[in-house]
């Protein structure tokens, strides 16, 4: 995985890595369109021009307005999401929140499945924009 950038942004947490990141939110927090627009100028910086996954890594309990995610897909290297839910409940959130996102949206157990779930995804998808260029 090679080096890694940390942000404390505030209302969360943000790892980034070669071609995917994991964000933590704080607990109690709400992540709205506000916090989408801030974490674009993070994905502008390390991801520009090439693709990358989104990991949640939901420790801790806070809210999402379902509507990011209509936000997330007009992000166009964003070729997937994987959330790592806590308990049922959050589980039971993330499932409901997969409706309003239209690419690869993933459910794991762990971090290790997850990653190895988005690198698969951002594989699949570099080769199919290999042979688009071709």
């Amino acid at each position: 995985m090679g080096m890694f950038h940390y942000y404390d942004i505030g209302h969360a947490e943000v790892f980034i890595f070669d071609d995917f990141l994991i964000k933590q939110v704080r607990e109690g927090e709400l992540v709205d369109k506000e916090e989408t627009l801030e974490f674009k100028v993070i994905l502008n910086e390390h991801f520009k021009g090439k693709n990358m996954a989104y990991i949640s890594n939901r420790v801790f309990s806070y809210s999402v307005n379902p509507l990011v995610y209509k936000e997330a897909e007009k992000i166009p290297n964003l070729v997937a999401i994987a959330v790592i839910p806590s308990n049922d409940k959050t589980r039971a959130s993330a499932q409901y929140e997969s409706q309003f996102y239209d690419r690869p949206f993933g459910i794991f157990k762990n971090l290790s499945d997850a990653i190895q779930w988005v690198h698969k995804i951002i594989e699949r998808e570099n080769s199919e924009l290999n042979i688009k260029t071709m």
